[in-house]
């Protein structure tokens, strides 16, 4: 019967594109991190939307289910089989095409396969930006960001993912198309229905496609690394900088000297931009359509004011691209250079980043004396990836997740701000979510999909 069902499939895609062979899959059913592992029926790789169609037909005639997967980047669990029932990987990869780029009317269509960087390049060959940036865009695909509803650091100026949203094509679980590619940016006709799928991690239906907005490319940017006494200092040096630069600014990151020390030692050919005592340091970049020199300008003039009411403890801003790299560089490095312990991601409201952070701290540093945490994140726009320990902690990572996950809902925060639920949050949410809440995405997982196929062992 697998036989004839896996034909079927090669019927459809071709048959080398329906892999079975443990060699062929076997990178398919593993995740990024190496923490969790399913056993699939084989992997699909259709071509187009109809093929995709077509696949999902066929899985829902036979009572098989769907795991969607993009560029397999994610940390929650959530684009691998569970391996408790029947199930292919649906890869989107092949589906990779840039359908258009409509440059006055600032969008571009592009399918679920496509890498987050080629999308960028593409709108920057035509003058333009796509916001969406994180340190995965070289290999995470655009159907994935969707579907977890990716942040990245330009989310304080531009939103998340789902912001970047005009249109949306979905393939439903019993195979029919739903064309919702419109690149209207007002449509008051009723249900946004693609926000439906944003954020649903693939358990609603299959992100074939997307209309996403792009923006004017800046002309001028502006980079500088911050020495900050302590997390309330980098929020207050927020709000001083904000009013100094306004929307300039795309990101506002925060590191711990323990995450810099670690990129260092990771990465040893990397410069610590400001060697000493200090124990946290804030990322800042600036972007805006006018003269470089004068964005320049305005941001030193913010730090000068800084410094001297004491905000910042010391500063370096990047004399030019190479040095605005290089500064990034350590950013997007720390999480390969802390890759094995136990990860959150979690929002609270922007004031309320020390509060979490201190109380985080005290309460880990009694349950698990000597654990070392790395800190950084988004805190411009409250973001924060909270990571304890080493891979010996891994082992009582349920225990060290109740720790912090505790401490944020007692700040009425997220125990998942940019990752997705997925496999890793999946129980703990319901710790979390009002009931009521967790009845109607459940009454809109029933509607959507009544045999449950999609992406089965995710968010609920």
């Amino acid at each position: 019967m697998q036989s004839t069902f896996l034909a079927a499939l090669a019927a459809v895609v071709g048959a080398k594109n329906v892999l079975s062979a443990d060699s062929d899959t076997a990178s398919y059913l593993v995740d990024w991190r190496k923490q969790y592992r399913g056993a699939a029926v084989g992997v699909v790789r259709p071509a187009n939307t109809a093929e995709a169609s077509a696949v999902v037909r066929l899985c829902a005639e036979a009572g098989v289910a769907i795991v969607p997967q993009g560029g397999n980047t994610g940390l929650s669990g959530g684009s691998v089989p569970t391996g408790t029932r029947r199930e292919i990987v649906l890869s989107l990869s092949r589906m990779n095409r840039i359908r258009e780029l409509d440059a006055l009317n600032d969008a571009i269509t592009v399918e679920a396969g496509c890498v987050l960087a080629d999308v960028q390049r593409a709108a920057a060959a035509a003058d333009r930006l796509f916001a969406l940036s994180l340190a995965a865009e070289g290999s995470c695909q655009i159907g994935g960001n969707l579907s977890t509803n990716a942040g990245g650091v330009n989310v304080l100026r531009y939103g998340n993912a789902r912001e970047q949203v005009l249109g949306l094509e979905a393939v439903l679980p019993d195979g029919r198309i739903w064309n919702g590619l419109r690149g209207l940016r007002k449509d008051n006709t009723g249900y946004d229905l693609k926000q439906l799928f944003i954020g649903a991690e693939g358990t609603l239906g299959i992100v074939t496609a997307a209309v996403l907005k792009l923006h004017p490319l800046p002309t001028a940017t502006a980079t500088a690394w911050i020495g900050v006494r302590d997390p309330d200092g980098a929020v207050r040096l927020l709000g001083h900088l904000l009013r100094y630069c306004g929307d300039r600014i795309s990101a506002f990151e925060l590191l711990s000297r323990r995450c810099v020390n670690a990129v260092l030692a990771h990465r040893p050919a990397i410069r610590d931009p400001l060697p000493g005592p200090g124990e946290w340091y804030v990322l800042v970049d600036l972007a805006d359509g006018g003269d470089g020199d004068a964005l320049g300008r305005r941001l030193e003039r913010g730090l000068a004011d800084a410094l001297e009411r004491g905000l910042a403890t010391n500063a370096v801003v990047a004399k030019s691209d190479a040095e605005s790299r290089a500064l990034w560089s350590i950013r997007e490095s720390v999480p390969e250079a802390q890759f094995a312990n136990v990860k959150h991601d979690i929002s609270v409201a922007i004031s309320r980043v020390p509060d979490f952070i201190a109380r985080a701290d005290a309460a880990l540093g009694k349950a698990y004396p000597g654990a070392a945490i790395y800190c950084f994140g988004h805190v411009g726009d409250g973001n924060l990836h909270y990571n304890v320990g080493d891979a010996a902690l891994l082992a009582q990572r349920a225990e060290v997740n109740r720790v912090v996950y505790d401490e944020v809902a007692a700040l009425d925060g997220s125990i998942s701000a940019e990752h997705g639920l997925g496999q890793l949050k999946r129980e703990e949410i319901t710790r979390h979510k009002d009931p009521l809440e967790l009845e109607l995405m459940r009454a809109v997982k029933r509607a959507l999909d009544p045999q449950g196929l999609m992406n089965p062992g995710k968010v609920l």
